[in-house]
């Protein structure tokens, strides 16, 4: 039976081909694209709109709900955006820590935002371009890994209030990065040959600290240059704020030593930096907060898959709940800059079943 599906349009090839696909499964589909946020130029303080609501990319997604005669909204969600995934960042980052406001982004506007949207519309389920697929097991959805391992995006999904999984289409999820593109490109679509952005969206050229300065000046303003010190409280030299810098950097930190330094812990109270080698950087043990757990009759203490950051893999590891809000994570095998700040996820083989965020 056809239904309506909202399609979350960025003007990619992903979303591009995830519009296209709706249609042949034989529903009615409604393009929207979501104004994010504006960006100033640090050098003309002119506003601009981030690579996600560009003109091009607006255009690009309208081009492609024309080109099928599907209706298509550009709604602005900035103060949405500013108040849940802006503000949390710039918090986290004055903290000391690395977050990831994609996590936050998906979760808070993505989903919960786009399915208060589509019920408003009466639309009976959203899609997306995410490389992650949706199963049905008995009366239980399931959220899994993308076929193609390479560009699974299951890692930044795991904030997504499970009831809104049976709302959800990854029409993308069982197709490869190439074959996707060689659809478009089969299909004809404007969006075949677009670049993919790698920043984050709200970031003009990665550039972070230019990006703090912008929202929050003052703050910046009174963060101001520290030492730099070894595991022995040794000073070894000095830093340039440190909310430019994350742990397990090894470049920018200025210092000569035989044998490479990085990153351990950041200290913004005492405006601190600690160093060490590499091999300093290994811990098996974490602790997590904010736990979401997505699928049904999980038990604890649990043996599963952990992994620590986006583009890294997997690793075995034990999970167990010490209270409502705190998970403890003890690895088989020690893992390199567990950073305080990043999302840890969990797996059982490809489904994902839930994850938190590192203390």
């Amino acid at each position: 039976m056809a239904k309506t599906v909202l399609v979350a349009m960025s003007g990619g090839v992903d979303s591009s081909v995830a519009l296209s696909k709706v249609l042949e499964m034989g529903h009615e589909a409604i393009g929207i694209t979501m104004k994010l946020w504006n960006n100033k130029d640090p050098k003309t303080n002119t506003v601009r709109p981030s690579l996600c609501n560009s003109a091009d990319a607006i255009n690009g997604a309208k081009l492609i709900c024309d080109r099928f005669g599907v209706k298509h909204y550009t709604i602005d969600f900035i103060d949405l955006f500013k108040k849940h995934v802006v503000d949390d960042f710039v918090s986290q980052y004055m903290s000391g820590k690395t977050p990831n406001p994609c996590v936050k982004c998906n979760s808070l506007i993505k989903w919960d935002a786009l399915i208060k949207f589509s019920q408003e519309i009466e639309a009976d389920f959203i899609a997306t371009g995410h490389y992650a697929q949706i199963k049905k097991r008995g009366n239980e959805f399931i959220l899994s890994k993308g076929i193609d391992l390479s560009k699974d995006q299951s890692y930044m999904l795991w904030d997504i209030d499970k009831k809104q999984l049976s709302k959800t289409l990854f029409p993308i999820g069982g197709m490869t990065k190439q074959e996707v593109r060689e659809y478009a490109i089969k299909h004809d679509l404007e969006t075949a040959n677009r670049a993919e952005s790698q920043d984050l969206c709200f970031v003009l050229g990665d550039d972070y600290s230019q990006f703090l300065y912008e929202i929050v000046p003052d703050k910046m303003e009174n963060i101001s240059d520290g030492p730099i010190i070894d595991e022995d409280n040794n000073k070894v030299g000095m830093h340039k704020g440190f909310t430019s810098y994350t742990v397990g950097q090894r470049r920018g930190l200025g210092l000569s030593f035989p044998e490479p330094r990085y990153v351990k812990k950041i200290n913004p109270i005492n405006n601190t930096i600690v160093v060490s080698k590499k091999d300093a950087l290994y811990s098996r043990k974490c602790t997590a907060h904010s736990i979401n757990l997505l699928k049904d009759n999980l038990s604890f203490p649990a043996n599963i898959m952990a992994q620590i950051r986006y583009n890294s893999k997997p690793s075995s590891a034990a999970i167990e709940i010490k209270k409502d809000d705190e998970i403890k994570i003890e690895f088989e095998n020690p893992q390199l800059a567990i950073t305080p700040g990043q999302s840890i996820v969990f797996y059982e083989d490809d489904t994902l079943i839930g994850g938190a965020i590192i203390k």
